[in-house]
């Protein structure tokens, strides 16, 4: 693939899409901390991975409209906050996900006028997942909706972790759920993957919303994979992101 620009990137948390308000991305980053583990035959240092970590920084214009910027970071919850980042809004485009604690929300008044602020998100029991959009961004379902499906090369053996944010909702009830096939459906029809359901969204429980699942570590997940929406009592409207990322290996993200 030929190389490319950060133009048309979106940036969700919590299931608010900070998109217009975000200026500049300061760092998307993570893994395992290395741990010097050198012996005394060694001539340079050696090096095992140890706890993994992930950090989303970055900068964002003053915007307290409704559902935007203010709204969604003045509080500096100290519950966890879920972030997404999506490298464009193409289906299948890189995205990495992230549960964390946003731990500061710091102003700078420049003299030209200008006013912007910094966040700081620092993984909280997980990792940053990098994996793919099962949504082109943003998506907007108006009932029960088979999604278009992207395709990974191969199935995997190790599970999944998947990311979702509710930016709005319409109805009784929905949910969302990630479905697998080896052949893009025909021959091998589509199935819930197991343990690939998001908890139901209801009026009850209106966005903004966003949830983490993750699938068993030994799961295999077959070539093929798309999301689709389902209702028992139906809904007229439904915006929503999904990404995931298959795990590499039996180690928990």
């Amino acid at each position: 693939m030929s190389k490319q620009t950060g133009l048309g990137d979106n940036g969700y948390i919590g299931g608010y899409d900070l998109s217009g308000d975000i200026a500049a991305l300061t760092k998307i980053g993570g893994g395992p901390g290395p741990l010097e583990v050198t012996g005394i035959d060694k001539s340079a240092i050696e090096r095992i991975g140890g706890l993994r970590n992930g950090e989303i920084s970055f900068n964002v214009w003053f915007n307290k409209a409704a559902s935007q910027e203010h709204l969604a970071l003045r509080g500096l919850p100290s519950n966890d906050a879920q972030l997404m980042y999506c490298r464009g809004t193409t289906l299948g485009n890189p995205a990495a996900g992230l549960v964390a604690k946003q731990v500061n929300y710091d102003w700078t008044r420049g003299s030209d006028g200008s006013l912007q602020g910094a966040v700081q998100a620092l993984s909280n029991g997980y990792g940053i997942s990098w994996g793919r959009l099962l949504t082109a961004g943003k998506r907007t379902d108006t009932g029960a909706t088979n999604g278009s499906s992207i395709d990974d090369t191969t199935s995997s053996a190790y599970g999944l972790t998947a990311f979702l944010h509710v930016f709005s909702f319409t109805g009784v009830d929905a949910t969302i759920k990630i479905q697998e096939s080896s052949l893009d459906g025909g021959a091998d029809p589509w199935a819930d993957v197991v343990g690939g359901g998001f908890a139901q969204i209801s009026a009850g429980n209106p966005p903004p919303l966003a949830e983490r699942i993750v699938t068993a570590l030994n799961l295999s997940v077959e070539r093929y994979l798309r999301v689709v929406t389902i209702t028992t009592g139906g809904f007229s409207s439904l915006v929503f992101a999904v990404a995931v990322a298959r795990h590499a290996t039996d180690i928990p993200y």
